[in-house]
């Protein structure tokens, strides 16, 4: 670091850049305690980083528009202004440059303001150095300056969303936003549409793309055994507890923890995560201590939040905490215009799966007909629907009698077209060839009665996801069985 000198009530460093292939990156620290700020410029210099500290707001501005930072981190309160406008400021002018707000410790109001504000990321005081330190880290690989951070995945290895219409569109711009922060995110929409590959797109997009993305349905584990799972435990913490085993906060630490169906956790639980999500720290069963833990939470649910609160179902303050920034996945017969892509890529993953010669296709008919359904079970309907279709086709064109629609087409076509004949079923040559006359299939007379039952079993199962919406945790219920069981079952025919 260069040579310091005091000026007034700020330090101010003086540096020299140096050539872009060996540049060190530089940061602006703002903070009207001079023991704050020095802390942090050592802590940053033995991470090898530049710096530059100053004050006040006015200051801060006045640097930022004369010199070329790499990140900032600046107090939520200063003489002369909040630390939030100087958030603003900078995301006005450079965007792309991470910001991270210093809080009082317990101010989680002013952590969450910050986040929605544009900020990064944020640390509580007393400042915790190793905290400080991981923080910086992420700052510095969004800003693609830590040589040791791993290559950006290809395209091809990163999840994407399928879809060209208005509302795919403004939800990937939304995600690149949600990438470059630290915030935590909260995925709404009905079930299947897409909501963990839209965390996993946040995940993937982000500093955090090298580190473990850990995906957990909260409705699966029983009561019993959540702080456990969540939190870990020590060796003889519990009978058979033979060794430390790691929680799934500890095997996201670093990377991302998706709670998905985050309304099934029970009220016990959620305090539990709420503390851990604000100290940024676990305590393992039957451990004394706490460990700090660095992770992002994301968390999607297809219930609607607000109603739980208000029912006195769901924490308030865990609502707030979760729900910093809020991204919507539509509903598939919301954008029908992206079904053709979406079908295009399904058949081709099924292609694969199932080691098709060639890649089937849907007939004219066929696919104006899923272009007209309501899709109550969204884009994992589609795609079991697809997989049904191509097991009962005859040939690689799909037609219109293989689809199987169980549930109405969407309104506006049920209003306008007379409903179909359901004893027999035109081809799409218009040879009127008999059709199903019921929903379940007729088996094979050839086939032996093993198979005969797994047909049965996976009708049965498919009407009860579709029941329920593909809500694996009710859908289990719906058959009287346990949602292990379900996960069995669905493994063992390859419905997953």
């Amino acid at each position: 670091m260069g040579r310091r000198r005091r000026t007034g009530d700020f330090i101010h460093t003086r540096r020299t850049r140096m050539t872009p292939s060996n540049s060190k990156a530089y940061a602006l620290i703002v903070d009207d305690e001079a023991d704050i700020r020095e802390l942090i410029e050592i802590t940053l210099a033995r991470m090898s980083i530049d710096t530059k500290a100053v004050a006040t707001l006015a200051q801060a501005k006045t640097a930022f528009e004369n010199e070329p930072f790499d990140l900032c981190l600046t107090d939520m309160r200063l003489p002369d202004g909040e630390g939030i406008d100087l958030v603003a400021f900078i995301a006005e002018r450079r965007p792309h440059c991470p910001v991270a707000v210093i809080t009082a410790y317990g101010n989680a109001e002013s952590a969450v303001a910050s986040l929605k504000a544009g900020a990064f990321d944020f640390v509580s005081k007393p400042l915790d150095v190793a905290g400080l330190r991981a923080l910086v880290g992420q700052a510095l690989k969004l800003a693609g300056l830590d040589h040791d951070a791993p290559p950006h995945p290809s395209l091809d290895a990163s999840p994407r969303l399928i879809g060209r219409t208005a509302e795919m569109l403004r939800l990937r711009e939304t995600i690149s936003k949600l990438s470059r922060s630290q915030a935590p995110v909260y995925v709404s929409g009905e079930s299947g549409t897409g909501k963990e590959l839209v965390a996993r797109m946040i995940h993937a997009e982000g500093p955090r793309m090298g580190a473990a993305f850990v995906p957990v349905n909260c409705g699966a584990i029983p009561s019993e055994l959540m702080e456990s799972e969540f939190f870990g435990y020590v060796r003889g913490a519990f009978t058979g507890a033979m060794r430390d085993t790691p929680g799934l906060f500890a095997r996201a630490d670093g990377g991302t923890l998706f709670l998905d169906e985050v309304a099934d956790l029970p009220l016990t639980m959620q305090v539990k995560l709420l503390r851990a999500i604000q100290e940024r720290a676990i305590r393992p069963v039957g451990a004394n201590v706490e460990t700090a833990v660095d992770v992002r939470v994301i968390c999607a649910t297809h219930c609607d939040l607000t109603a739980e609160v208000a029912r006195g179902r769901f924490r308030e303050d865990l609502y707030y905490r979760l729900n910093v920034i809020e991204v919507h996945v539509p509903p598939l017969r919301e954008r029908t215009a992206d079904i053709p892509a979406l079908t295009d890529r399904i058949l081709e993953g099924l292609t694969r799966k199932l080691r098709l010669r060639q890649v089937p296709r849907l007939a004219p008919r066929a696919l104006e007909a899923l272009q007209h359904y309501s899709f109550p079970g969204n884009i994992r309907e589609l795609e079991n629907i697809l997989e049904r279709a191509v097991t009962l086709s005859d040939n690689a064109v799909i037609e219109r009698r293989y689809l199987r629609l169980s549930s109405p087409l969407s309104e506006a076509t049920a209003e306008s077209s007379p409903a179909p004949a359901p004893a027999e079923a035109p081809d799409e040559n218009g040879t009127g060839r008999p059709g199903p006359a019921s929903s379940t299939p007729t088996p094979d007379t050839s086939a032996d009665l093993e198979s005969q039952l797994e047909a049965l079993e996976r009708e049965r199962i498919q009407a009860a996801l579709e029941a329920c919406h593909y809500n694996k945790t009710q859908a289990a219920k719906h058959l009287g069985i346990t949602f292990r069981a379900l996960r069995y079952r669905l493994a063992k025919l390859g419905m997953n």
